[in-house]
């Protein structure tokens, strides 16, 4: 998810190793494996609502944002509203008017877990991007996720030192 412009379909194309061609998202695009949105989506109130009713399909949310990005969509702890892996997408890394390090406090305070670099056109950072996407989450059983629930964990983060699963649910 992004505002217009900021890559997000060139990014999908990238990812795909397509041949790199505009296209204005106008509704939602889903494939196996991405669902690319219109910016218009996190841009406005009415429709943001349906950014987070895709993101129960999704293994893993990408904020994408140009390095140039004039302003934030994004508030502090967005991931506390977000029950996937949430990424930080820093397109068009080559623009003179970037502004990379203000773009990644922007994703940290937005709880991003990782942050990419990449260039769509160049392909720079793709394969970075591509490895993380390509690792597979683990797999829980239902009790085992209540009991990570319980202590406050996401289903993805590991269990805390010395804290294992209680007998017959490991």
């Amino acid at each position: 998810m992004g505002r217009s412009e900021a890559g997000k379909t060139s990014l999908t194309q990238a990812l795909k190793g397509e041949e790199l061609h505009y296209v204005k998202t106008q509704y939602t695009n889903t494939t196996e494996d991405t669902i690319d949105s219109p910016g218009e989506y996190a841009e406005s109130k009415r429709f943001s609502v349906g950014l987070a009713c895709f993101s129960f399909e999704a293994d893993v949310i990408a904020i994408v944002q140009s390095a140039d990005e004039p302003f934030n969509l994004f508030g502090p702890c967005l991931h506390t509203f977000i029950l996937r892996p949430l990424i930080g997408v820093i397109t068009k890394t080559d623009s003179s008017f970037a502004n990379i390090p203000m773009i990644e406090q922007w994703m940290r305070e937005a709880g991003c877990e990782r942050i990419f670099h990449v260039n769509n056109v160049t392909r720079e950072g793709i394969d970075e991007l591509l490895a993380y996407l390509q690792d597979d989450l683990p797999k829980l059983t239902l009790e085992q996720a209540k009991f990570k629930q319980r202590l406050g964990l996401n289903e993805w983060d590991p269990l805390p030192d010395g804290v294992c699963y209680p007998e017959g649910i490991g």
